[in-house]
């Protein structure tokens, strides 16, 4: 992509998706989070100036636990002779019966999708990353990318830790569906407890949303010093007002597990709501200090 070139991406993808698109030098555009009409007006006001066109989104997204409607994007590209690359670095070995991501999950041909990307570092457990695609892409990014111009190859210990790792979630689909359970499970957990999990589809990555920014990192210590890994999200990371704690299942939580979880979050929930303690009241308080430091 150039500078005669537009890149339309999902406007919850990755930081990593829009630093790329802003380095390539093309004109760049959001569409709303998982919305194909957004898209779609977006083409029709601006394809035509363009030479090339990149709609770019992700098979599950990190912060969210959604994705997209793989069917809309293929049939919306085609339309509109643009290029679709899809970002599998949660989704893989998450959805579809085998793993095998958002194409297996919804029925969709993969061939439709011009350019797959992902991360070896979630499923395949071990560091660098993959492209995808129709073998005259792979052999100009060969020549083309500086990634692959200047630098060398994965370690081979790297590589095969990747491959084992593909290998076993083939063989074993048990693991993708006992992953798909857990996360059921978990949804409903919270979602009985009150607690509010926005849009996520409950594959794996499972957000809480509190509100709060300190509320939700006053409730993840809490809950570390239960034993709980918990991830607080929080502006700037995510809009203010929306923060979260991010979960992650994997196929080895038990149903013990997730039922702890679920009931010791709701009972620190309720002691760390008694404290008072928010953003805005800290604000308010440090402002009216420093109003008095300065009367006096």
């Amino acid at each position: 992509m150039g500078q005669r070139d537009l890149v339309l991406y999902d406007e919850l993808a990755h930081n990593s998706i829009f630093v790329g698109a802003q380095m390539s030098g093309a004109q760049r555009m959001a569409f709303a989070h998982n919305d194909p009409d957004s898209l779609e007006r977006l083409l029709v006001q601006h394809r035509a100036r363009y030479r090339h066109c990149l709609i770019v989104s992700e098979g599950l997204f990190s912060m969210d636990g959604d994705g997209p409607d793989l069917a809309r994007l293929v049939e919306i590209k085609a339309r509109h002779r643009a290029w679709l690359m899809i970002d599998e670095a949660h989704s893989l070995g998450v959805l579809g019966r085998t793993g095998r991501g958002i194409f297996e999950e919804q029925g969709v041909d993969p061939q439709e999708v011009d350019i797959w990307m992902g991360t070896l570092s979630k499923t395949l457990v071990s560091c660098g990353g993959y492209v995808a695609g129709p073998a005259a892409l792979i052999e100009f990014l060969k020549f083309q990318a500086p990634g692959m111009v200047y630098s060398v190859g994965l370690p081979p210990t790297a590589a095969v830790a990747a491959t084992e790792a593909l290998d076993l979630m083939l063989a074993e689909p048990e693991r993708v569906a006992r992953l798909r359970a857990n996360g059921q499970r978990f949804i409903g957990a919270v979602r009985a407890a009150g607690f509010d999990p926005g849009s996520s589809w409950g594959l794996a990555v499972a957000p809480v949303f509190i509100g709060d920014s300190l509320q939700t990192v006053l409730l993840s210590e809490r809950m570390m010093e239960r034993g709980f890994a918990t991830v607080p999200v929080f502006a700037p990371g995510v809009p203010e007002g929306q923060a979260r704690i991010r979960f992650f299942l994997s196929a080895s939580h038990c149903d013990a597990h997730i039922d702890a979880v679920v009931a010791t979050m709701a009972e620190e929930q309720r002691a760390v709501a008694q404290s008072g303690l928010s953003v805005s009241r800290v604000a308010t308080d440090a402002i009216r200090a420093r109003s008095q430091d300065s009367d006096g």
